[in-house]
């Protein structure tokens, strides 16, 4: 019996420890006060708010947040927050207060704080606003005018980035077609974080009419570089060495190329994709940083290759790498071919044409005769057997008539003769 009461209380003692290690529910928190937004620059967007009235001494405020359809989830103790979000539509944040920074605790009742839109008819804005960044060099934007607009409409462009102190006004507008464009200068800062960020643009016009545009541009992408420069091209050993400069302010690192060679003789196209390409032949005019080079295989010498090349930014250091540069300038190299015999067939053929004219007009009667043999004349036929006759044929035919006369004689005596004969 002793042994059965000792477990009973050993059993006793883990119920109270158990019971005695449930955590109590966390304590639900009041809601913040006094939220508010605000629009800084173009396109930054800053949410405020004030610590909830009444909370729990003991608890280490957090705040958690997210945008429309539960986006972009955050828990920090900081009591705002910003973002960067073109302010084409209506756009709202959810904010509550926390204990923690564990998602699964229940906030606080959610308040919410919306920003509207421009004013104006959205038919009226400008479509397919896209920026590209020209070599790291410039920034061109295009649009096309909204369904609900003037033609004459005259339209401004702002723009602004981290680098910038206020939002600055694009000066340089240029029409293409039907698209309408400005390009302003947006140069890369080397060492720096620039390129984490963004350019934020808006498109409006003069008078106040349209809707306004906003788009941002971040600068990881939409990046076109400037075609590169074929520095060398060289033979060796059945192969084409291939030698070129990349274009500034670009590591070898971040870009990707294409080799297009074509070759006159074979009339062949072909195209080499080059994804990292350093020199390490000796013969290469040094391996400076920036200078790539390339071994085609197989290229005859004895014929005369024709090499471009393009390049464009790769994923290692940039999120974009669809926009290819333009074709460089083509560099040849190989056994051209002779003009000399060209410009001799071209001499020859028009003197052996003019020769073959002459001969023909000389023998244009006879050649006429033997291609077209003369075809006899009915007409004259008859007449000359029916027609106007001469004295000899006059003759002629008498003479044909007597003798026809004098063998029918002949033919009767010697027919009656012969039937006497017969009768005697």
């Amino acid at each position: 019996m002793e042994r059965p009461a000792r477990l009973c209380g050993l059993w006793a003692l883990l119920l109270c420890a158990g019971g005695g290690g449930v955590a109590a529910p966390a304590e639900t928190q009041p809601p913040v006060t006094n939220l508010s937004v605000s629009v800084e620059n173009l396109c930054t967007v800053t949410w405020t708010w004030n610590p909830p009235e009444g909370a729990s001494p003991n608890c280490s405020l957090k705040y958690f947040s997210h945008f429309g359809n539960k986006q972009d989830k955050k828990i920090a103790p900081e009591t705002y927050r910003s973002k960067e979000v073109p302010l084409n539509e209506r756009i709202c944040l959810q904010v509550g207060s926390q204990c923690s920074t564990n998602e699964s605790e229940k906030p606080s009742i959610l308040v919410e704080k919306c920003i509207s839109p421009p004013e104006g008819d959205p038919e009226s804005a400008v479509t397919e606003l896209q920026c590209i960044w020209y070599n790291l060099s410039y920034m061109k934007c295009s649009w096309l005018p909204g369904r609900n607009t003037n033609p004459d409409t005259n339209y401004t462009l702002y723009y602004w980035h981290s680098s910038l102190g206020k939002v600055l006004q694009c000066e340089d507008l240029y029409r293409e077609g039907e698209h309408i464009g400005c390009s302003f200068a947006l140069t890369k800062v080397k060492d720096s974080s620039f390129e984490q960020h963004s350019v934020q643009v808006m498109v409006k016009d003069n008078a106040g009419k349209i809707r306004p545009s906003f788009n941002i541009v971040p600068l990881t992408s939409h990046v076109k570089p400037d075609p590169p420069h074929i520095k060398n091209l060289s033979f060796q050993n059945g192969d084409l060495y291939v030698q070129w400069k990349n274009p500034q302010n670009f590591y070898s690192r971040c870009l990707s190329y294409e080799v297009e060679v074509n070759n006159s003789q074979a009339e062949t196209h072909d195209i080499f994709y080059v994804e990292e390409a350093k020199c390490q032949n000796s013969e290469f005019e040094g391996n400076l940083e920036g200078t790539i080079c390339f071994i085609v295989p197989g290229v005859l010498p004895d014929t005369l290759n024709t090499v471009r090349i393009r390049v464009k930014t790769n994923k290692l250091c940039y999120e974009d790498d669809k926009l290819w540069s333009n074709w460089s300038q083509a560099m040849s190299i190989g056994q051209k071919a002779n003009p000399t015999f060209y410009i001799t067939t071209l001499l020859i053929i028009p003197i052996i044409v003019a020769a073959a004219i002459i001969v023909l007009l000389l023998y244009l009667k006879r050649l006429k005769i033997i291609i077209f043999p003369p075809i006899p004349d009915p007409g004259k036929i008859f007449k000359e057997m029916f027609g106007d006759q001469n004295d000899d044929t006059l003759h002629w035919k008498k003479y044909d008539i007597y003798e026809k006369q004098t063998k029918e004689e002949t033919d009767s005596v010697v027919l009656i003769e012969s039937l006497k004969r017969a009768s005697q």
